[in-house]
């Protein structure tokens, strides 16, 4: 019995060592995002008109998205913060690149909730599709691009990021 007792204090001291040594990632609590990707989906008709974006995200203490009922202040649909993904659709107009705004429209997304364990450090991707083509009859190919942001519950910004620009075909001439 004596053996049994100093064995056992042994793996468990050697099991919490190695548990200790791997350590959890540790971010900032605000989000930080990092451009992947904006690619055309092909919808087989020769005419751009949705692409997905896809955008790394870090973050410290996992509070990014939101419920489908989180839907009061700061939340509710009347605040700028309804939205938690920010997105701002640029073209490329005398070789520079304007901010355009739809009347009606918006790019901006709410993300869904990431963790249910907050606080804990999270990282991932976060790919959504978007409407790439504003069927203006100007001319029939664009160069587009967009800026975006996140924004977490605690209302913490993260840094903007800007995709790379995108060649969209608006219609066959």
């Amino acid at each position: 019995m004596q053996l049994k007792l100093p064995f056992f204090v042994s793996i468990c001291l050697s099991l919490s060592l190695l548990t200790s040594c791997e350590k959890p990632a540790k971010y900032p609590v605000e989000p930080e995002i990092s451009f992947v990707s904006l690619s055309k989906i092909d919808n087989g008709t020769g005419i751009d008109d949705k692409a997905t974006l896809v955008i790394h995200f870090q973050d410290g203490d996992g509070d990014i998205g939101l419920n489908v009922t989180d839907i009061h202040s700061p939340y509710d649909t009347t605040s700028v913060y309804y939205y938690n993904f920010f997105i701002d659709y640029y073209k490329k107009i005398n070789g520079e690149f304007q901010k355009i705004e739809f009347e009606g429209v918006t790019f901006n997304q709410r993300i869904p909730r990431l963790s249910n364990s907050v606080p804990e450090s999270i990282e991932g991707e976060i790919s959504i599709d978007l409407n790439i083509n504003d069927y203006s009859p100007n001319s029939p190919r664009d160069t587009i691009m967009f800026k975006c942001h996140i924004v977490d519950r605690a209302l913490h910004e993260s840094n903007e990021i800007e995709t790379t620009p995108l060649i969209v075909k608006k219609y066959n001439k």
